[in-house]
């Protein structure tokens, strides 16, 4: 199984260039499909990117992976939990055994019950012949149990059981069967929140939050936008037998500053509908309602990036806002370079690339002025 990587990224995300964006538009058959050719590496299936914030959380899967241990992966919808979730079983040594999946929102109540546990025959009105739950058809192997905020508090007793007895008993039947399961479960719920309002049983959080692993959202990621948009056209382009050769440096941008609620499955999506519209080989703004105003988020407002701007003004004054709000201070927790998602150097490679250096006030005006050459130098090092 694969972690997708694109090669070079890495010089991409240190100018913040765009892969697949020159000053008109790039031929993606020379660009994007041959320089960026996807590099396979064991173990993390349909993965794509290579941000600090994402290398995180593939490091957590790789400590935890060979171990038993239940594992909790946390973050928003759509940030592609299940794929962790696999990668954990790839990497583990059950790799060869059943991978069994259970969307625990997804099952009315009422089943949800016979869908982890299995039932007999008769045990209740349309049970016309045993069926084998989820925790049996996984056994020797990985149970993940998507949405497990979702479980309803008279369930949650059951389920505390089988994960710390490892035994459990068929609706209908008095007979208890031994299983071996690895429990991987995902929310993208306060679990912690649940609990204290008593929505949630504390010892079966306690049990499935053994080695907790947050995914980062798109937002906290944006510098793998461009690998996963290049990636998405090339998936969708051969399914439907299309030629995209280029995308235009505007929607690019758009993709690039988009705040993304959906995260990955968002892209996904309007990444397909982008092909599906795409004629003459070029690939169009998919959300051509923000073509006009490109919303860009920041902590607690919005700054409006007009599309008669060139993306290096819009970077321009990105960095500007950013730099602004985080007091001109680039590294840290709470620098700069950490609200935009970027290494420090790579900020720092941008900030010299663009021009940009900390003003000053003029002696005895309180009026910000440019700091000489050498102060900026100084400066930039902060």
């Amino acid at each position: 199984m694969n972690l997708i990587e694109v090669s070079k990224l890495e010089n991409h995300s240190a100018d913040f260039q765009f892969v697949g964006v020159a000053p008109n538009a790039v031929s993606m058959n020379q660009r994007l499909y041959a320089e960026h050719e996807v590099n396979p590496v064991p173990g993390f299936a349909g993965v794509v990117g290579r941000s600090a914030a994402l290398q995180r959380s593939l490091r957590d899967v790789e400590v935890v992976a060979p171990t038993d241990s239940s594992v909790l992966i946390l973050g928003e919808t759509g940030t592609g939990k299940e794929l962790i979730a696999r990668a954990i079983h790839n990497l583990s040594t059950r790799r060869n055994r059943p991978f069994i999946t259970l969307n625990c929102a997804a099952i009315p109540c009422a089943l949800l019950e016979s869908e982890l546990f299995g039932h007999e025959r008769g045990a209740f009105t349309g049970a016309i012949m045993r069926t084998v739950g989820r925790f049996e058809a996984a056994d020797k192997g990985t149970l993940f149990l998507d949405e497990v905020g979702d479980i309803p508090p008279e369930l949650q007793p059951k389920l505390l059981r089988v994960l710390q007895e490892q035994e459990f008993e068929r609706l209908g039947s008095g007979r208890t069967h031994k299983v071996d399961v690895r429990l991987v479960a995902a929310t993208n719920r306060n679990l912690e929140k649940m609990v204290a309002r008593g929505q949630f049983r504390s010892d079966l959080y306690y049990r499935l939050n053994v080695f907790p692993i947050l995914l980062p959202s798109l937002r906290e990621r944006r510098e793998d936008v461009p690998a996963l948009v290049t990636h998405f056209v090339k998936m969708f382009s051969r399914r439907m037998g299309k030629q995209v050769d280029s995308i235009p440096p505007e929607t690019m941008a758009a993709f690039q500053w988009y705040p993304w609620p959906g995260n990955i499955r968002e892209l996904r999506n309007l990444v397909e509908r982008a092909v599906i519209l795409s004629r003459d080989g070029m690939l169009p703004n998919p959300l051509h309602k923000k073509q006009t105003e490109l919303m860009i988020p920041s902590l607690h407002r919005t700054r409006t990036f007009h599309s008669s701007m060139t993306l290096e003004d819009s970077d321009r004054a990105l960095l500007l806002e950013s730099l602004e709000q985080a007091g001109w201070i680039v590294g840290g927790p709470r620098g700069a370079a950490a609200k935009l998602g970027l290494k420090r150097t790579t900020l720092l490679a941008r900030m010299r690339r663009l021009g940009i250096s900390r003003p000053i006030p003029h002696e005895g005006t309180g009026v910000r002025g440019t700091a000489p050459e050498g102060i900026r130098r100084e400066n930039a090092q902060l």
